[in-house]
């Protein structure tokens, strides 16, 4: 793909945005109820998707044995991810609170299908979020993410698909529906589910957009509201005309997926209680690939960081670094000969039959779902990098 489809971030730094609105976890881990921790863990889930809203731009592919690292003592967490297979593309990631409040982990492989116009990431591998005061594992997947208009036309984003997850000490189970945005663009954004208890039984209404904020409701005010919604609408419907909504429909012919107008903010439903909301983000996002203010700080080089840090960080990534300062003609040329570079390595493997070997995450079972997924091996801040290889 061509240097300009990129953003000047690598995959494994895109994962980090989970943790822009880890005060979620904090809240959650705080939370004496099992109800009202589920609640934050449903708002941190559906936050974690958040920052991809208006982000056209493709993150860097990371190299195999890339690391990136993160440690905000202001924000009480590190964070640690390893690209630990090439093909698939696997990532894999662990985070910890400083206060030994949470465990957060995973693996992801996104699996990408084009569909002509548009492209659809279905994020493989299991989500996993340890809250350690209470012995509480939350497990979930993200959403399909879908980029329309890949050829032509103007680039824009959906979520959709449907995100469980569940409590597996209590079988409280949080069901979110991301909903595709329909003929009419209706949908677009809208995130509605339920928390259940084990036997099934409804006990919390969640409701709002990933792009905007997450509001709760007990279900028999809900309902009570439902209910008054649709007798008002009755005699509304009957006289509908299809007037000004049928322009933006998709004609047969079209070549591009029209991009859908923002239909008007959440309703608020009376009685109900504001979940999570999203940061507003700095006034030239636009011109810096529609980063929010966290994102914007992820590839930031201090001084004397280069000391402290492995040699296979994101961060000394030279193509993404000649990208970031603006030189798109050394951006290019670095990942040319970084791909190179790594297509060498692995004809010398195959000839000297040796196997790669990762570095700070292993294969096994997920401890609560038994599914494969990717381990911490621990030890990485205890900074022994004499082993890293050199992939740059």
């Amino acid at each position: 793909m061509p240097i300009a489809f990129n953003e000047p971030l690598s995959f494994l730094q895109r994962i980090t945005e989970y943790m822009e609105h880890v005060y979620l976890i904090h809240k959650a881990s705080n939370q004496p109820q099992t109800l009202e921790r589920m609640q934050s863990v449903a708002a941190f889930a559906v936050s974690a998707v958040a920052s991809q809203w208006e982000r056209t731009g493709k993150p860097f592919n990371p190299l195999l044995g890339e690391t990136y690292e993160l440690i905000r003592e202001d924000l009480g967490f590190r964070f640690i991810s390893e690209q630990v297979s090439h093909h698939p593309p696997i990532s894999a990631f662990y985070s910890e609170g400083l206060n030994q409040d949470f465990m957060f982990h995973g693996s992801i492989y996104p699996k990408l299908k084009f569909w002509g116009k548009s492209v659809e990431a279905e994020p493989r591998g299991t989500i996993t979020l340890e809250l350690l005061k209470h012995n509480e594992a939350y497990t979930w997947t993200n959403p399909t993410c879908c980029v329309h208009n890949i050829i032509l036309g103007q680039l824009w984003i959906e979520q959709y698909g449907v995100v469980e997850i569940l409590n597996h000490r209590t079988g409280d189970k949080c069901v979110l529906h991301f909903k595709p945005c329909g003929l009419f663009g209706k949908e677009l954004h809208r995130v509605e589910g339920y928390i259940q208890d084990k036997n099934r039984k409804k006990l919390f209404i969640i409701y709002g957009k990933w792009t905007e904020c997450l509001w709760g409701i007990d279900p028999v005010s809900y309902e009570s509201f439902k209910k008054h919604e649709r007798r008002s609408e009755h005699p509304r419907k009957a006289k509908m005309d299809d007037g000004p909504e049928k322009a933006n429909s998709e004609m047969p012919g079209d070549t591009t997926d029209n991009v859908p107008v923002t239909q008007e903010t959440v309703q608020v439903i009376p009685g109900s209680k504001l979940l999570w909301r999203i940061n507003s983000r700095p006034p030239n996002s636009a011109q810096m690939y529609n980063f929010t203010s966290f994102t914007v700080s992820l590839n930031e080089l201090e001084s004397g960081m280069e000391k402290t840090l492995p040699p296979t960080d994101c961060r000394l990534r030279p193509d993404i670094r000649g990208m970031e300062n603006g030189n798109m003609d050394l951006a290019s040329q670095e990942k040319e000969r970084l791909e190179e570079k790594q297509r060498e390595a692995r004809k010398e493997r195959a000839k000297e039959e040796s196997e790669w070997r990762t570095r700070w995450f292993y294969p096994g079972n997920n401890p609560y779902t038994g599914t494969p997924d990717w381990l911490y091996a621990g030890d990485y801040f205890e900074r022994n990098f004499s082993d890293c290889p050199d992939i740059y």
